[in-house]
């Protein structure tokens, strides 16, 4: 019977290697969408533009048809805007001021917080703000976890005993509850994989 530990390690690799097949398929069709990515800018062809443009929702119509339960929750979901700045900034002074203390490569923000939905022709000046905000706030709780799983990393890479929901990426890869051969040299091979590109 193989040892947990290298089954374990065996269906990582095996998610990690669908990951990225599932990365450059996703890839594969969004460059049949007739689109390019030009920097930060994204291009659609021509004909793509026009059709988009159609599609278009007017600001008085959109505002008609538009759910009322929508307009009347919008102050409380912006409002949030408030706390997340706050957490964005406390999170990037964090990582800005102990990372290198720790050596522990800083989380690119630019991986994870992406604006691009405003490229979408099809969009409304209110839809683009919508996906904006939504771009931003999952954006950052991404870039926070990121943050909060390398530090987790450097001070306590143990899996709990019991079964959670949503764990980061790097939680399947930590030490097992229990498993404490060797735990300080364990722990310094976490520290040390910290600070190589990851």
């Amino acid at each position: 019977m193989i040892p947990m530990n290298e089954r374990i390690s065996r269906i990582l690799a095996q998610m990690a290697a669908l990951d990225d097949e599932l990365r450059d398929a996703v890839h594969e069709q969004e460059s049949r969408m007739f689109f390019q990515i030009k920097g930060k800018r994204v291009e659609f062809e021509r004909t793509v533009r026009e059709a988009h443009a159609k599609l278009k929702t007017n600001l008085f119509r959109w505002l008609v048809t538009n759910r009322p339960q929508n307009l009347i929750t919008g102050p409380i979901i912006y409002a949030m805007i408030v706390p997340l700045l706050l957490l964005d900034l406390c999170v990037s002074f964090y990582q800005w001021s102990c990372f290198p203390i720790y050596g522990i490569t800083k989380v690119r923000r630019g991986d994870y917080i992406v604006f691009d939905r405003h490229h979408l022709g099809y969009l409304n000046a209110i839809e683009r703000f919508h996906c904006t905000y939504c771009e931003y706030a999952n954006g950052l709780i991404g870039y926070l976890r990121e943050i909060i799983a390398r530090t987790e990393q450097y001070f306590c890479p143990i899996k709990h005993a019991r079964k959670i929901l949503g764990t980061h990426g790097r939680y399947n890869r930590f030490l097992d509850y229990g498993e404490a051969d060797d735990y300080q040299a364990k722990l310094e091979e976490f520290r040390v994989a910290l600070g190589k590109r990851t």
